[in-house]
């Protein structure tokens, strides 16, 4: 088969077309042929040489695909009824940027009806990541008087961004994110969310104004670093702050008394090295309460652009220039 290789740790250009074996499922793992595949910045981390996978893991880039299950262990923990021929989408923890690949049964979904391949294959990685951290970890979800808390997303214009905007908005919440130009911001806008342009507002003093000054339950943030503080301090009593990303870098200054005084949660997670189980349970999740949302049409998976497989270090160049909005896309 192709894949696609990190010849060495770098640059975009470090990626390259070669020729692999086709892989080999194991227990409970399936064989998929890949129609496309969806590029994430962790990808982008990997090639750096930043991200190594887990052990076990295929050393090729790529996170989630979708194609058609060709072979492999149907009859074991098999939630969805999949079968040989079947179209699917699948949370990988490396392996997508190849014409096949392998994945654990309990992490295949199937692809939702009406949904193109590429579409498809844009869910994975966002989908687990923003249901694990935004519903699980952070507990969006109802005030004691049965209203429904608020979300703040940074970086609303990323894939994980616009993901986040359109379950909160499509779930009742009120939704407000980040973004670095207009462009951006309408595109959030359009989504849901009550966008900020951060290059020229105060995310702060805009979500205060917007909510009589006291803050929002629940932030998903990729950023950190000096924006720690400043989230603290935005957060309303009881709120909660969900790191999924340290961009801006990965040390804080807090003030802890801050932390008491409100009550307020700090957490975080990454999605790569979780165990099959783990992953199987929100799979389980989504395809209950999210997979009917995408079939209905109201949330739809955001695509900026997509490249034949061979030109990986151009979609990887896109990804690292920020100016895309939702997702990057690859294809065999």
């Amino acid at each position: 088969m192709q894949a696609i290789e990190i010849s060495q740790p770098g640059a975009a250009d470090v990626l390259r077309l070669a020729e692999r074996p086709v892989p080999r499922p194991g227990p409970d793992e399936v064989l998929i042929r890949v129609a496309a595949a969806g590029v994430n910045r962790p990808d982008v981390f990997q090639r750096q040489g930043n991200y190594a996978p887990p052990p076990g893991a295929s050393d090729l880039p790529g996170l989630e695909v979708a194609g058609e299950l060709v072979e492999g262990d149907v009859g074991g923990d098999n939630p969805f009824g999949l079968r040989r021929g079947d179209a699917v989408c699948a949370l990988l923890a490396g392996g997508g940027y190849a014409e096949y690949a392998v994945a654990p049964l309990p992490q295949c979904l199937p692809v939702p009806i009406g949904f193109s391949m590429v579409e498809a294959a844009a869910l994975p990685e966002n989908y687990f990541t923003v249901w694990s951290n935004v519903f699980d970890r952070g507990r969006l979800g109802k005030h004691a008087d049965g209203t429904l808390e608020s979300l703040l997303v940074q970086g609303g214009s990323s894939g994980i961004g616009v993901t986040a905007i359109q379950l909160a908005h499509a779930l009742g919440h009120r939704v407000f994110a980040t973004a670095g130009n207009a462009e951006k911001c309408a595109a959030c806008e359009k989504l849901g969310a009550h966008a900020i342009n951060y290059r020229e507002q105060d995310f702060v003093e805009e979500v205060k104004k917007h909510t009589d000054g006291r803050g929002v339950d629940v932030i998903l943030d990729m950023v950190a670093g000096d924006y720690v503080q400043r989230e603290l301090e935005l957060l309303a009593e009881d709120g909660r702050l969900v790191f999924i990303a340290t961009l801006g870098g990965k040390r804080a200054d807090i003030d802890a008394s801050l932390i008491m005084r409100r009550r307020l949660t700090l957490t975080g997670s990454t999605l790569r090295a979780r165990p099959v189980a783990f992953k199987a349970a929100l799979a389980t999740q989504l395809h209950e309460k999210v997979w009917p949302l995408l079939e209905s049409g109201r949330v739809r998976p955001v695509i900026h652009q997509v490249f034949p497989a061979r030109e990986a270090a151009q979609a990887h160049a896109l990804m690292e220039s920020g100016e895309h909005i939702g997702k990057i896309m690859l294809t065999w």
